[in-house]
């Protein structure tokens, strides 16, 4: 019996936890308010890590956490998503093609192309975002501060706690879709 009630207990927990996904998931694509679609090949990050994750989302005054798992070369990028223990996210990117997987609980707004934008607007060199932004997007790298605009309007700020970006602390505030997404690497 205490069996069964133990299990429940963990279902439940993924259940609330795969909801802490939908925090992060955009609003309903509105012409203006598409999400870039930034999908940079591995490479053009510039270098080779491996790092644990825990992530924090907050959005309407609600704070769900997630640990993972990221690994970035030159040919590759894999994330895998952990709540309890279970896996509920995987993508693997090769520049050229998104594969994920999602537990069956996730919700459909929880996307990996939306994983993999803010993912790479956190980690890669700026240069290489500006060359693939839009008309009329910017971003602006200014010390441990990064910004990306749309039409001159301030759409995402980025904070981080040191260099390599990747290594410390990153705090991503989306504007746009009122999110606030901290990174904090392990040492």
């Amino acid at each position: 019996m205490r069996h069964l009630f133990n299990r429940k207990i963990v279902g439940l927990s993924v259940l609330l936890m795969l909801a802490i996904l939908s925090g992060c998931a955009s609003a309903p694509p509105v012409a203006k308010q598409a999400r870039l679609g930034l999908k940079l090949v591995p490479a053009s990050l510039g270098e080779n890590f491996s790092v644990q994750q825990h992530l924090k989302v907050e959005r309407n005054g609600r704070i769900d956490e997630l640990d993972a798992a990221l690994e970035v070369d030159a040919g590759q990028l894999e994330l895998v998503g952990l709540a309890f223990g279970q896996r509920v996210l995987s993508l693997s990117y090769d520049g050229k093609e998104l594969k994920s997987w999602r537990h069956m609980m996730l919700p459909a707004q929880v996307r990996a192309e939306d994983v993999l934008e803010d993912m790479q607007l956190s980690l890669w060199p700026v240069q290489a975002i500006a060359q693939a932004l839009p008309a009329g997007w910017r971003i602006e790298d200014q010390g441990l501060r990064r910004t990306l605009y749309l039409d001159n309007e301030l759409v995402t700020s980025i904070d981080y706690s040191r260099m390599p970006r990747w290594s410390g602390t990153v705090v991503l505030n989306n504007l746009r879709y009122h999110y606030r997404l901290t990174i904090q690497s392990a040492p």
